[in-house]
């Protein structure tokens, strides 16, 4: 299924072609929306905003760790003491 726009990928595997070409479309209307370059907004998601959500869910991920960790050590404590008396 050829489309009459202007393909941006080459790489010879059909689907990874038409959704690259996709998401590359999306970037330049969100550019165009946002008054910004496509290269612009490229810095922005991918040299700005994915490190920090990367870096905050790591954190979110950790926090849950530890919680989860503490939670389990009170369980094991309670039932501890449920068992003694």
């Amino acid at each position: 299924m050829k489309t009459s726009a202007v393909t941006m990928a080459n790489s010879g595997i059909e689907w990874v072609d038409i959704v690259f070409n996709w998401c590359v479309r999306l970037l330049y209307d969100w550019a165009t929306f946002f008054g910004i370059t496509y290269e612009e907004i490229n810095i922005w998601i991918f040299i700005v905003v994915w490190p920090l959500v990367t870096l905050a869910m790591a954190f979110m991920i950790a926090r849950l760790f530890y919680e989860n960790r503490r939670l389990r050590n009170s369980l094991r404590l309670s039932e501890s003491e449920a068992q003694t008396v």
